[in-house]
């Protein structure tokens, strides 16, 4: 069976890496954790990876704002490494302040599918003002087939979340209009039933309820949610009323498997 290899970038600030190479393992792959500086002394360092991810935490202590400054070190050191992966058509995912960096850097949602990553979206303070961290119930958007990560997913999931500033915000009205025709918005923010209902379901404000999106090809994925926080049933909070059997158990493993699998079959 062919090894698929996956990078998690680490940096100062960065806190959920060992709990995403831990489901990337878990998920078939090998897995290396790598300081972005190891990076930039290597012009090649990404050619042996097939998934880069990107995972949550406080980098660079969301000085400016949230992911702004690692953001901006990818841009200007590892720019041309990054848009040769994206170019091969390798797979990307960031996760909460993952993500943060990936739409800041203009990886997301890259609605043109250009090369020259331009901001069109932000993630700003939670409508609240406060740090939120609690389960919430995502529904995967039908339009949203392309995205590889989701595939296999049930329309509604129950994953956690932590963050202060969750609320996605596109560039203006045109930019939204072309992420819902593309079929790049992923997630939205329900209740248990799937319905939109807003706040408190909708925990940070995010227009449109959105609470992830993939790029135009689907290989980019970047997600407020913490999927690798919910990969077994015993970290449910209501683990001993459920049937550790039930697919939604663990669900968050499917998005890791999901992209070992698409990585090992074609790329």
């Amino acid at each position: 069976m062919k090894k698929v290899k996956a990078i998690i970038l680490r940096t100062a600030g960065t806190n959920c890496d060992k709990e995403t190479a831990f489901a990337f393992r878990k998920a078939g792959a090998l897995v290396d954790l790598v300081h972005v500086n190891a990076l930039k002394g290597e012009k090649d360092a990404l050619k042996k990876y097939q998934i880069m991810a990107i995972p949550g935490g406080f980098t660079y202590g969301d000085d400016v704002a949230s992911g702004k400054v690692l953001a901006n070190e990818l841009k200007s050191s590892l720019k041309r490494q990054i848009t040769d992966f994206v170019r091969r058509g390798k797979l990307i995912i960031g996760i909460c302040n993952g993500f943060q960096v990936l739409v800041k850097m203009g990886l997301l949602p890259n609605t043109s599918g250009s090369s020259s990553l331009n901001t069109e979206a932000t993630l700003s303070l939670n409508d609240s003002g406060l740090f939120t961290s609690k389960w919430v119930y995502l529904r995967r958007d039908k339009k949203s087939e392309k995205c590889v990560w989701t595939k296999s997913l049930p329309e509604v999931i129950h994953i956690p979340i932590a963050h202060a500033e969750g609320k996605f915000i596109p560039r203006n009205e045109k930019a939204l209009a072309s992420l819902k025709r593309g079929g790049q918005v992923v997630f939205r923010y329900t209740d248990s039933t799937g319905s939109l209902s807003g706040a408190p379901h909708n925990p940070n404000g995010s227009v449109d309820d959105i609470a992830g999106i993939c790029d135009p090809t689907g290989r980019i994925f970047g997600l407020m949610p913490h999927p690798e926080r919910h990969i077994s049933y015993l970290q449910h909070p209501n683990w001993r009323r459920y049937d550790p059997n039930d697919p939604l158990m663990g669900i968050g493993l499917e998005i890791f498997k999901n992209g070992v699998n698409f990585a090992r079959n074609s790329l």
